[in-house]
């Protein structure tokens, strides 16, 4: 693929807790054969190397990549493959002059996973403090499509007004929660939950999660 011929997603990593969710929607979109934009802000670095004991650093984002996506959400390294050619490309979250910066780069959206407080507020705000709330404010006035899983309990009333401002200007809202109703048994069932409705929103084909059927009980009648 050429690069007049790719179209990625952004992915746009804060610093809230959360980086399974980030993995997880990560592998999801690789895994549809989309292209991917990665932005990883330093807070969500110091959250990474805390949560994982994974460290992301610029100048061997590829090798802690996949590390990172190879882990499982309950920290178990190489529970999943990771292909070799995986189309991802890394911006420092300091690169303001990044593609990702100008309305004129070509892209589907951008997935903000997780969304901390001050991620959303810099959103809400237009600060354009880096390249994440850069390329958000971006993707916002190009009328492109944004999805903000923020990961914060419980929430203030500035944060929520800003969330509503956020809604209000296009966004989608989703909040890092949990369903149990898909017969979950294991935390990546729990994790692979939000990163499915966070790709159901951006019209990602997946797998990750049980679909709701209308019928009760079908989680308890799995028997796993």
């Amino acid at each position: 693929m050429t690069d007049a011929d790719r179209t990625p997603w952004i992915v746009g990593v804060s610093g809230a807790s959360g980086t399974p969710y980030a993995a997880a929607v990560l592998r999801g979109l690789l895994d549809a054969g989309e292209s991917v934009d990665l932005v990883v802000s330093r807070a969500s670095r110091l959250t990474l190397l805390d949560e994982t004991g994974i460290a992301f650093r610029d100048a061997h984002w590829q090798e802690d990549l996949r590390t990172w996506l190879a882990r499982g959400a309950d920290g178990k390294p190489g529970t999943f493959e990771v292909a070799e050619d995986a189309d991802v490309r890394h911006w420092a979250a300091g690169d303001l002059a990044a593609g990702p910066s100008s309305g004129s780069y070509p892209v589907k959206g951008m997935l903000i996973v997780p969304a901390s407080t001050a991620c959303v507020a810099g959103v809400a705000l237009g600060l354009s403090k880096d390249l994440l709330q850069r390329a958000a404010s971006v993707t916002l006035k190009e009328r492109r499509k944004l999805v903000v899983a923020v990961r914060e309990t419980p929430l203030n009333g500035q944060t929520l007004k800003q969330l509503v401002a956020l809604d209000e200007a296009g966004a989608v809202v989703l909040p890092a929660s949990p369903a149990f109703y898909a017969g979950a048994t294991h935390i990546q069932d729990l994790v692979d939950f939000v990163a499915g409705r966070v790709l159901d929103t951006a019209g990602v084909p997946h797998r990750l999660y049980r679909r709701w059927e209308g019928e009760l009980g079908e989680a308890r009648s799995r028997g796993d």
